[in-house]
């Protein structure tokens, strides 16, 4: 299975452009999407307080499927069921569930309203991805977990520690999709897992497990060997699986390398191919970066938008399906995305391009490559305004006009000209994204700069 993950708690695009891009994910060797909806997922009920204003509809999640369905890739919907779940615990209705009280980050697993939260939220979801035949349960990054008044009191109780309560919850998740959902797979992120030493994992094996109750349910949580050759501080632990006789076994999958910065896989508004050292390393590395970043978590800045990351995922794709980056798979890349050239080491691809949201592609590299400079340039570097016209002068409204004609009609057309390129900008972002993408973005990457240009206008008109 190569998935291409779209996580989309920021920056989740509009149906219309996933409709673009999903041959496109097709042809460059994806067969699966795992859908990271997060607040993004039409909830019902009493779980409505968990939708964002721009939640999908339930008929967008419907063509979503048909669309995948149609370019031959398996949606694989992922519910995040232990950590990073913001954006449920951020709610007041749901703060009795933190593991620390403090933080919105993760779920305390001795109240039993978490377990029943979670099998609301996972029923609602497998309701709606019936032709799914997985379901991905998150489970990383369990910040603070052990950290919590009743998680001590459980582990001074059981003799316990942190791994032991951590199967303890994954294995009444999975034990819920076992009994309810007859023959789907669950697959996990494995990071938490490598703290738990193979004593304590091959003793669940031999324990309750809590898979294959009975022939045909296809649900495990680990098979620790699948991630041999993948990653690469992992030794090979072939003697970790837990799944019973007769069970396909539940996969784990190495998290994407995040950070709270959008500089990851490159920067936020910047050209959009990998350096080199991401794409000649060995392809577990390129299976690692198959995710275009949205944000890091429910709180941060938004990372890299799609149309921007797409040569990126591009490359990386097209290294797994290979099984290594070759000079002919980069030029299958070029081609497919209508670029002429690429250079890894400065992270450029040289062209027009003609691939979906490359208008998009193509105005982020001017913000990126030329807003901030030529603003700072104005403001800084012009004499006259430096001499005639500077925060004392504006702050008094105090200046001669004789000196403020020399910049004056300078700066009017630079400001124009970027007015005029951020209207553009905008509009294509519209076609892609919500407005509270459009807005964030703007507010993060454009503004900060126009802003002082826009301020120096008004106090010199």
């Amino acid at each position: 299975m190569r998935l291409v993950h779209l996580d989309l708690k920021g920056a989740a695009p509009r149906v219309s452009y996933l409709e673009q891009v999903f041959p496109l994910l097709s042809q460059l060797g994806a067969n699966g999407i795992l859908i990271e909806y997060e607040d993004m997922f039409p909830f019902k009920g009493e779980l409505e307080i968990l939708r964002s204003p721009y939640a999908y509809s339930e008929e967008d999640v419907e063509r979503i499927q048909q669309l995948a369905e149609l370019h031959k890739l398996e949606v694989v919907p992922l519910v995040q069921t232990f950590g990073h779940v913001e954006f449920i615990l951020k709610h007041e209705k749901y703060q009795h569930l933190r593991e620390v009280e403090r933080f919105p980050n993760s779920f305390n697993p001795h109240v039993p309203d978490t377990l029943a939260l979670l099998k609301s939220i996972l029923a609602q979801v497998i309701e709606k991805h019936r032709r799914s035949t997985w379901i991905h349960i998150g489970a990383d990054e369990v910040f603070h977990l052990g950290e919590g008044t009743d998680s001590k009191n459980w582990m001074s109780r059981n003799k316990g520690d942190v791994g032991t309560m951590f199967l303890k919850h994954i294995k009444e998740v999975l034990g819920f999709i076992a009994a309810q959902y007859w023959g789907l797979r669950a697959l996990m992120w494995d990071d938490m897992l490598r703290k738990i030493s193979v004593g304590a994992l091959q003793g669940e094996r031999m324990g309750t497990a809590p898979v294959v109750p009975e022939p045909g349910v296809s649900v495990a949580p680990i098979l620790v060997a699948t991630l041999a050759g993948i990653v690469p501080h992992a030794r090979p632990r072939r003697d970790m699986g837990l799944g019973g006789a007769g069970a396909a076994p539940g996969i784990l999958l190495p998290p994407v390398p995040t950070s709270p910065s959008p500089l990851l896989p490159q920067r936020a508004a910047g050209p959009p191919c990998p350096p080199r050292h991401r794409v000649a390393s060995p392809v577990w590395e390129a299976m690692a970066w198959l995710a275009p970043l949205r944000r890091y978590d429910h709180y941060s800045v938004l990372c890299e938008l799609l149309p921007v990351g797409i040569p990126s995922l591009a490359l990386c794709l097209q290294t797994l399906v290979n099984g290594g980056f070759t000079e002919e798979m980069k030029r299958k890349v070029l081609d497919t995305l209508g670029f002429q050239s690429m250079q890894l080491e400065q992270s450029t691809c040289e062209g027009q391009g003609a691939f979906p949201g490359v208008e998009i592609y193509h105005l982020v590299e001017q913000v990126n490559g030329h807003l901030k400079d030529s603003v700072l340039k104005a403001l800084e570097e012009e004499s006259a305004i430096k001499g005639w016209f500077s925060p004392y002068h504006r702050k008094r409204q105090f200046g001669n006009p004789r000196n403020m004609e020399t910049f004056g009609s300078k700066v009017l057309k630079l400001h124009e000209d970027w007015e005029s390129f951020v209207r553009d900008l905008r509009a294509h972002l519209e076609r892609v994204y919500f407005p509270d993408t459009v807005e964030e973005w703007m507010e993060e990457n454009v503004n900060p700069y126009l802003d002082q240009l826009r301020d120096l206008v008004r106090d010199y008109r």
